[in-house]
């Protein structure tokens, strides 16, 4: 169920625009970090407030790396896979962060701690090889580094 608070906030924000439409990626974003991640019920609960379609919304929600319409782990870790991380020998850094996790591209951690996805490109070629981690840039990365953020969100939830 949607907090009265955040409903309201919404409301407030959507008003303030000439078309409730504008505000289709915020009102997405809000109830995504409320939830977790995109979810049937939000979807629903943002077609209200906007006076659109679901369909509509899903079709824009499915478009977006960003929109998770499936439960993610409460750290996402995106990996870019472009020309220049590849370059930079992110395959190597890729194999290992599967085998430290213990998943593939795509999935996510037993403990629902971390899910791993790939984006095309995330813009820091001067950070190669880079991943963004909860829309976060970490680069450029080595094994170790790597090892030592994944240390450190683990710690951060023990």
């Amino acid at each position: 169920m949607l907090p009265e608070k955040l409903k309201s906030e919404l409301t407030a924000q959507i008003a303030r625009v000439d078309h409730p439409r504008e505000m289709a990626i915020d009102v997405i974003n809000a109830l995504q970090d409320h939830y977790g991640y995109f979810s049937d019920e939000a979807l629903a609960q943002a077609a209200d407030l906007l006076g659109m379609s679901p369909l509509e919304l899903d079709e824009l929600a499915t478009f977006y790396t960003f929109i998770y319409r499936e439960p993610v782990g409460k750290h996402v870790i995106h990996v870019c896979d472009s020309l220049i991380c590849w370059m930079e020998g992110d395959e190597n850094l890729v194999a290992h962060l599967c085998d430290r996790l213990g998943i593939q591209m795509g999935g996510t951690t037993a403990d629902g701690l971390f899910t791993l996805l790939p984006v095309c490109c995330i813009g820091y070629c001067d950070r190669a090889p880079a991943i963004l981690v909860d829309r976060q840039v970490h680069g450029p990365l080595t094994i170790d580094a790597l090892d030592r953020l994944i240390d450190t969100l683990r710690e951060n939830h023990s």
